[in-house]
This record gives C-alpha cells, structure tokens and sequence, in this order.
C-alpha cells in the first residue's frame, strides 16, 4: 500500500513552524469519535489538518508545536498502551509508539494534557489554532488560556493573539508533493477500476444499489479502506439531482446511470463521474447531450497549465455547452448574450471543478484578492462539467427531459500542462458501448457454458 513516508510529515511540520511568528505555538486536536447509535460508533477518519502534520491515525489525541523548544518541538498527547482496551479496539501507539513510528519529539498521555499542555502555552505570545472546527476543544483551550491569565498576578505570562492556523495550514496543503501525487494516482486508479466494474455489471433490472456493491467491493479490493464520500448511483431522472444518496431506483432499459464515486486511500480522495446508459446503448437524444459534456470536459484540460487562472477550465465549458445547447434547441438566443445572463444554468448549475487532496472538496482559494488564483504545479483538482435536463421542465422537448449527464476525471497540474489522472477509465461513446458489450458477452458465453 502506498503511504506517505514518515520524512514528508516532518518536513510539513518544519515548514509550518518556519511560518510561525517568533515565540509562538501551534495546537491541534485529533478528529474526536463520532457515535453512530447508542454504543456503536462510526468508522473512523482521522480529521484532515491533523494527518497531514502527523499522519496519527488515533482519536484522543492532541499536537502541539513549539518551535525553539529545548525539549523538543513536536509534543504528541495521545492514548497510552492499554492491554485490555487494545483487545476490545486493536492496538495503540502509546507514548513509545508516538516517538519511534509517527517522529514525535516529545509525548505524553492524553489524560496529563490538563497538567502539561497549559505549562507550554504559558510565555508563549501567540497561539495558532484552528477555532471553530472543534467546539468542544475550543472551550477547553479558551479555559487553560484562562487559566494562565488568572495567575497573571503571579508572575505568568498569557498569550497575547489567537490566530487562525488554517490560512498558512491550507495554503501549504493546496500544493501537493511527489509523495502525496503518487497516493492520489492510486486513488484515481482504484476508483476507476469500481467504475470500470460497475459498467460491466449493470444490467436493466438490477437496482441503482447492485452498482454501489461493485464499486464497494472494488474499493476495498484495491485497499481502500473507504469511499471518499457517499457514492452517487442516479438512474434516469435522478441523475438531474446532484448530490443523489437514495441509490435504491431500479434501472430500467433505455435509461442512463450516472455515477459519482471514488474511494480514499491514506486518507487522500478521488472523485470520479461517468455516465452510461443501462441498455449499454445510448439513445440519440442521449449521445447528442453527452458529446457536448464530453466536449466540454476535454477542452477545459487545455486550459489547466502554469499561469492559467483558476477559472479559465469553468470559462470554457460554460460556452462549450452553452453553444450545445443552442444547437439542440434547448436554450435559443445569442451565445455571449446567454452566456452573460446566466442563461445556462438552468441546465449546468454548478463549477467545473474544485480543489482535491486530503479532503474531496479541498482546502485553499480560488481567488487572491479580487482575481482569480492562477494555476502552480502542485495543484490537484477535478474537472466536471455537466447537463440536466429536469424531468419536469415544460420549456423543452419531452425527449430531452429526465436525462443527466456530468463527466469528472482528477487532474493535478504539472509543469508542462496536467496530468489527467483518471484517463484509464473510458468516458468516449463508443469504448462505453464496446466495454459494456463485451462484458455482456462474456456473461452469455459463462452462461452457456
């Protein structure tokens, strides 16, 4: 399993803390444990600005960040040995674990940070932390800062600013390393093999859940241990719905499917889209408003490349499919008057993409100031054009309604342009036909057999 060596997390941690104003700390919580129901608990996913410093897979646990400590500038609190707890939920690093696995300078159990953590916080100017994404350890830092101030008379030293830790976190997090790409093209390999199963697998009469199964069962065959978010699988005019979850329509013959999904792996996403019809043949309503999206999806990859602004991809395929839809028939009017009223919206209500890494709608900005970021090697994002046509919408022709079509590849930008990092997994009409085809003949032939 690829993972991301132990080097890349220290290298992290030194540059945030070369980013650090002078006597200052920085203090990060673990994502806590989430209950599922009564005494069941949800898998769990470690909180993402926490694995990127430490890559610690442990809840109950807490980083600090000194720089210029005597004693050691990384202190870990996290959970110690436990041989009967360890039985019930499998082992724990524990202090040892904390220093010689995961490069922890210093380390101490999670049930002294009460005693300690306030000790390393006083004298220091400043406190970086991420307020707001932890209430519960918002108010217990609020209350050792407190604390300090209470003793302000004798002699102790409260910090003077809280500030936000996220904007140096974030920034550094949009640009990914070799290490981190190498994790994310696994991702996107896994995650295009379960798309390339489900399209073998669907069959009219099956149910939009008996595609999710496939993907799951690939995900977890190419060892990642989760989907990177709740897997979309909309038949016909579910499609047209974005953030479908229902997953349980029966498909039917003449129908498309569209499937969003990808898995994580060491806790990086992918997020794959493709759109295929049920039958493994597209109607010609249905081909006519996927080779616009197509269109669409492969021309914004030209416009992914150093010194090309972040918005340039969504430009392109907003007059790409705003021009599609003026030749079907589906809008009328002048392209650039379209275009300036928002016109095609009514069919592509979302951006081409977004940010993608440790979380799938991913940390940094779109824009610096008033302008659109340009584009760096390092970035990694998705590319999604779409079209949705709503079953209900009366201003079309009934053939067009209920269909819905977004194809999304995983694209990181390198020095000479991107690199598509989904491609394997075909999305041109007639590999869709052929594949689906051929899957549908090796199972007559298994049959006969």
């Amino acid at each position: 399993m690829i993972r991301i060596p132990k080097a890349e997390f220290t290298r992290r941690r030194r540059a945030l803390m070369a980013e650090m104003a002078a006597g200052s700390i920085a203090i990060l919580p673990a994502a806590p444990v989430r209950v599922r129901n009564r005494d069941i608990e949800y898998a769990y996913r470690q909180d993402s600005d926490f694995q990127y410093l430490t890559g610690f897979p442990e809840p109950d646990a807490v980083m600090a960040l000194i720089p210029g400590r005597e004693h050691g500038e990384y202190v870990l609190f996290c959970r110690e040995k436990d041989p009967v707890q360890e039985m019930w939920t499998g082992p724990r690093a524990g202090q040892e674990g904390a220093i010689r696995q995961y490069g922890a300078d210093d380390a101490f159990p999670i049930s002294d940070i009460h005693d300690i953590l306030p000790g390393l916080i006083e004298g220091r100017e400043r406190v970086y932390y991420a307020m707001g994404s932890n209430p519960d350890f918002d108010r217990q830092l609020l209350d050792w800062i407190n604390l300090i101030r209470a003793k302000a008379n004798q002699g102790a030293q409260p910090p003077k600013e809280l500030i936000a830790l996220d904007p140096l976190l974030h920034e550094a997090r949009l640009f990914k390393t070799a290490a981190e790409i190498k994790v994310m093209r696994e991702a996107a390999s896994v995650s295009g093999d379960a798309h390339i199963r489900a399209m073998q697998a669907c069959r009219p009469g099956l149910r939009e859940y008996h595609l999710e199964a496939e993907l799951d069962y690939a995900f977890r065959k190419g060892g990642a241990r989760m989907p990177a978010y709740g897997s979309i699988v909309a038949s016909g005019r579910n499609a047209c719905i974005m953030h479908y979850q229902q997953n349980d329509a029966l498909l039917k013959d003449g129908d498309l499917v569209l499937i969003d999904a990808g898995c994580e792996i060491d806790c990086y996403a992918s997020d794959i889209t493709r759109t295929f019809p049920v039958n493994g043949r597209f109607s010609p309503e249905q081909k006519a408003i996927y080779e616009i999206v197509l269109a669409a999806n492969e021309a914004a990859f030209a416009c992914i490349a150093p010194g090309r602004h972040w918005d340039e991809a969504h430009e392109v395929t907003v007059r790409i499919i705003t021009e599609g839809l003026v030749d079907l028939g589906l809008l009328r009017g002048e392209i650039n008057t379209l275009i300036e009223k928002g016109a095609y919206r009514d069919f592509y209500m979302h951006r081409a993409g977004h940010w993608l890494g440790l979380d799938v709608h991913d940390v940094g900005d779109y824009r610096i100031g008033d302008q659109w970021r340009m584009l760096e090697p390092g970035m990694t994002m998705t590319v999604e054009p779409g079209i949705y046509v709503a079953s209900d919408n009366l201003r079309v022709a009934k053939k067009w309604r209920g269909i819905g079509v977004r194809i999304e590849d995983d694209v990181v930008v390198n020095r000479h342009g991107c690199e598509i990092l989904s491609r394997h997994v075909p999305k041109a009409v007639d590999e869709i036909e052929r594949l689906m085809a051929d899957a549908r003949g090796a199972s007559a032939s298994d049959a006969a057999v």
